[in-house]
């Protein structure tokens, strides 16, 4: 009997120690310079099939399957990592985590037909489906969506001298960024009740945000990120206290 976390975690597992630990920076560089004229690409591949080699004899699956399985996560990771390294801007971060999802995706929906009784109707039925969706759409919804609303909202603010557009430009697209860290942590803290930890979060935030602001004595931009800060703060809590309630009700 197989269960779809028994099966997927050993997968990940492999996956992880072949891509990062046992994959030298050399067959990375060989990989981008000859793409699929590298034979570090069709050996990283492989390795990533052989090394599933070792869940297989640990979890007993019989010998067809593992065969089946070896020559799926061999050639898909092949297909894979070729798109990556023939894309233009491959080096760019979202092409890394697209070509991660990509892989653990893979693995996902192998480990879902190997395992025993779980079919499509069974996951949607399970007690905590709707508790996995809606914690989903909240961590969605404190990302795009909210930098979205707060951009709208401070527009009605603007910047009055003090500094030049480009620092500015700077300043406000390392906002974002700080932004997006920002509301996953207070998201994530509130929803497993950790309040303490959120006042942590947001004292960091003010001594390494705003210390700087204030020693240069531009007042509106200050403010200009302390509003955007508040926003943040106030949408990500109050979006985290709803969905801890609706998974209270549901619970009970």
């Amino acid at each position: 009997m197989f269960d779809f976390f028994g099966i997927l975690i050993p997968f990940l597992l492999m996956h992880i120690i072949c891509d990062f630990y046992l994959q030298p920076k050399q067959w990375v560089e060989s990989k981008k310079e000859s793409t699929y004229r590298s034979p570090e690409l069709y050996l990283h591949s492989l390795l990533h099939g052989i090394a599933l080699l070792v869940p297989v004899l640990i979890l007993d699956i019989d010998w067809s399957s593992a065969a089946c399985l070896i020559a799926t996560v061999a050639i898909s990771h092949f297909a894979i990592d070729l798109w990556k390294v023939t894309a233009q801007n491959g080096d760019k971060f979202s092409y890394f985590v697209i070509d991660q999802v990509l892989h653990v995706f893979v693995l996902a929906i192998i480990a879902f037909y190997m395992a025993d009784g779980l079919t499509i109707d069974t996951v949607i039925q399970h007690e905590n489906f709707s508790n996995g969706v809606m914690v989903i759409f909240a961590y969605l919804i404190i990302l795009k969506p909210t930098s979205i609303v707060i951009g709208s909202i401070l527009r009605k603010y603007p910047i009055l001298g003090g500094e030049s557009n480009s620092s500015i430009s700077g300043l406000v697209a390392g906002g974002e960024l700080i932004g997006y860290l920002e509301r996953v942590l207070i998201l994530t803290f509130t929803l497993v009740g950790s309040y303490s930890a959120v006042g942590f979060v947001l004292a960091a935030k003010s001594i390494f945000r705003f210390g700087e602001l204030n020693k240069s004595n531009d007042r509106s931009m200050t403010e200009y990120v302390l509003i955007g800060s508040m926003l943040s703060v106030v949408i990500t809590t109050l979006l985290g206290t709803l969905v801890s309630l609706g998974l209270d009700v549901k619970i009970k």
